[in-house]
Parts: structure tokens; C-alpha cells; sequence
């Protein structure tokens, strides 16, 4: 009984980081056409950054994925911090795209 919740769970979970790789396809995607209607610095902007967010909701489902056992806690440091750059990067980017 638990391990078919678990399982259900755990593809439930599967939809869903889908779904959100899907809207940060699609924000990235509106945000590219925005920039080629109007090349403005700031739409340019928004663009990176979206792309790098999207970019990083792609690596966070690839390193959950990864890791379903206990790993080496240096190697498990290295992946976090590597899905963390992409979020940083594409949140300054929208940083700079609304300060300008």
C-alpha cells in the first residue's frame, strides 16, 4: 500500500517538474519573440535571463534524477552548486532588465 503511494507520488512529481520545464520553455520562448519584435537592452536582458532559469529547472530535474541513492557528499556539493549558477545568472539577468 505505501509503495504504491510512493510510486504514485514520485510520478506525480515527474508531471510536475515536466510542467514547470514546459512553462520556463515557453516563458523563454515569449520573451525570445518580445526581443525580436523590439530589440531593446532590456527584453535582451530578459531573455538571457529567462534562458538561464530555464536552464536551471532543466539541471535540477537532471541531478534530482541522478541522485535517487545517497552519494558521495562531494559529489552531491558539486551538482547543487551546479544547478544553483543558472538560477543566479538568470535572476541577475531579470535584475538588470527591470533596474534599467
Amino acid at each position: 500500500m505505501v509503495d504504491t503511494v510512493v510510486q504514485y507520488g514520485q510520478g506525480a512529481l515527474v508531471l510536475l517538474r515536466l510542467v514547470l520545464f514546459g512553462l520556463t520553455l515557453g516563458i523563454t520562448l515569449i520573451s525570445f519573440q518580445a526581443y525580436q519584435k523590439r530589440r531593446s537592452e532590456r527584453l535582451q536582458y530578459a531573455f538571457i535571463g529567462f534562458a538561464f532559469i530555464s536552464m536551471g529547472v532543466a539541471v535540477s530535474n537532471i541531478v534530482s534524477q541522478m541522485f535517487t541513492t545517497q552519494p558521495a557528499p562531494r559529489a552531491r556539493l558539486f551538482f547543487d552548486m551546479a544547478q544553483t549558477v543558472p538560477f543566479i545568472i538568470g535572476f541577475a539577468m531579470l535584475y538588470v532588465s527591470l533596474y534599467r
